[in-house]
């Protein structure tokens, strides 16, 4: 089994989703492991490292020519390697952390005729002609060759004392052959025209002390549901044809254009030729998994820029302007697209619901108690990215930028230290309670009530 694992070397380091995908890539048995990465010469000897692994060869592309490429300009050139290698199988992390967009593996799919699976959590089956998955999505399957998105589902193992260093092969543009149009800034169609700290999401905390907990839940389910969805920000003009993909980004859709056609969620193929015959000013994409998975691969086709994640939205109706976090959610980007159409995948859907119980890696000791508490409110299961690492709540659960956005009448965190990576995903809740016996903690400042306590302190009282 040949495979063929794509790696991003962020600020000095592995990609944490790509070294889950290195990982699982190791852990098929017979394997031969191949690492492709488009990096500056300064990730050679980090990439060299994985030689010890087990990896059996390491593929540097690096060129000057190269830097700058955004999700498209980096698909194409990772494509034109890939054109001149064999394999069964390639394996990409479902995203880097710095851009968070996961674009590169579903239109590396697209260019290159795969088969694709995202946001796989195991892999299930593999045999010479197929694959099969379980993935956030449920269980899937494609035909070898196929390309698969991983989550972060395991920890990339250390190199044996006895291992050593092998060779990693460079190759700059002169030997690739790629077109330099396609490549670097000017083969990237997405541009960012601003990056400023992400300041949303403060609230203006009270404090509360426990034994007030259970009548402000009573006072709170009363309160009017939020609403978590993209805004689109006022404006004299709108844009002349917008299309939307589906029903859910239709209200988006309506607020940019003047005239709005509404394209039938289909295979890439048949999307790709609707957007063609309709040619609108901009395509809209929910940001689901379904939209994260198809609307790169759309993007590739049509090879278009795409903007991931849009939390809002503004045209000066030549010009779509796409706002979204990125780098975790620390920072948030003002992006247009110099291709048209000009494509986005937007924030339309949250977990709502009256109230979700969020715990973090304060709970991880009392899981079951979180479990009762929950239960007992009838609450909806919530957690942070620490929980879910720990292996103590399932992923399915997890809330923030790598998970997913809660939107309900309350939002109840216990234990949580409020990293921006999960409070950026609880913008939309009605009214956000926080429970930490830190009183510094972050997240009471993405709090509209504090509790300074335990899981056990508000237990007792909620359930007495």
């Amino acid at each position: 089994m040949r495979i063929v694992v794509c790696i991003k070397i962020v600020e000095g380091e592995l990609n944490p989703f790509d070294a889950c995908a290195l990982e699982a890539a190791l852990r098929i048995e017979g394997g031969e492991v191949t690492v492709l990465s488009m990096s500056p010469m300064s990730a050679a000897e980090k990439l060299r490292a994985l030689t010890r692994l087990g990896v059996k060869e390491v593929i540097l592309l690096s060129d000057k020519a190269f830097a700058g490429s955004d999700t498209l300009a980096t698909s194409y050139i990772l494509s034109r390697q890939l054109q001149k290698m064999e394999y069964d199988l390639i394996l990409c992390g479902r995203q880097s952390i710095d851009g968070d967009t996961a674009q590169v593996g579903p239109a590396l799919a697209a260019k290159l005729g795969l088969g694709l699976i995202t946001n796989v959590l195991e892999i299930t089956s593999l045999t010479e002609q197929s694959i099969a998955c379980r993935t956030r999505m449920g269980e899937e399957e494609a035909s070898l060759p196929a390309l698969l998105t991983v989550e972060r589902i395991n920890t990339l193992r250390f190199p044996s004392i006895r291992s050593r260093l092998g060779e990693i092969t460079v190759i700059d543009n002169a030997t690739l052959g790629a077109d330099p149009a396609r490549c670097g800034l000017s083969g990237s169609p997405t541009r960012v025209l601003k990056v400023t700290e992400n300041r949303s999401g403060l609230r203006k905390c009270r404090y509360v002390k426990p034994e007030e907990l259970k009548d402000l839940l009573k006072k709170l389910s009363k309160a009017d549901q939020a609403d978590g969805n993209t805004i689109v920000l006022p404006s004299e003009k709108r844009m002349k044809s917008v299309a939307a993909v589906g029903d859910t980004v239709l209200p988006v859709a309506k607020a940019l254009g003047e005239t709005v056609t509404r394209i039938v969620p289909d295979t890439p193929e048949h999307m790709a030729e609707a957007i063609r015959k309709i040619a609108p000013d901009a395509v809209l994409w929910n940001a689901d998994l379904w939209g994260r998975k198809y609307a790169p691969m759309v993007a590739a086709m049509l090879d278009v820029g795409l903007c991931a994640d849009c939390t809002s939205l503004e045209t000066d109706g030549e010009q779509l302007i796409m706002i979204r976090p990125a780098k975790g959610g620390n920072v948030m980007g003002r992006i247009v697209s110099l291709t048209k159409p000009q494509m986005a995948t937007v924030r339309c859907e949250t977990q709502g619901g009256e109230l979700m119980l969020a715990g973090g890696r304060g709970v991880a000791e009392q899981y079951e108690l979180f479990c009762n508490l929950a239960k007992h409110l009838g609450a909806e299961i919530a957690a942070s990215r620490a929980l879910v690492d720990k292996n103590v709540a399932p992923y399915s659960a997890q809330v923030g930028l790598t998970g997913k956005r809660a939107a309900p009448r309350v939002y109840l965190a216990v234990g949580i230290s409020g990293a921006v990576q999960h409070t950026c995903a609880i913008e939309g809740a009605g009214a956000v309670i926080a429970v930490n016996p830190d009183r510094n903690a972050p997240i009471f400042a993405h709090a509209d009530y504090g509790v300074i306590g335990t899981l056990e302190d508000i237990a007792c009282v909620l359930m007495s």
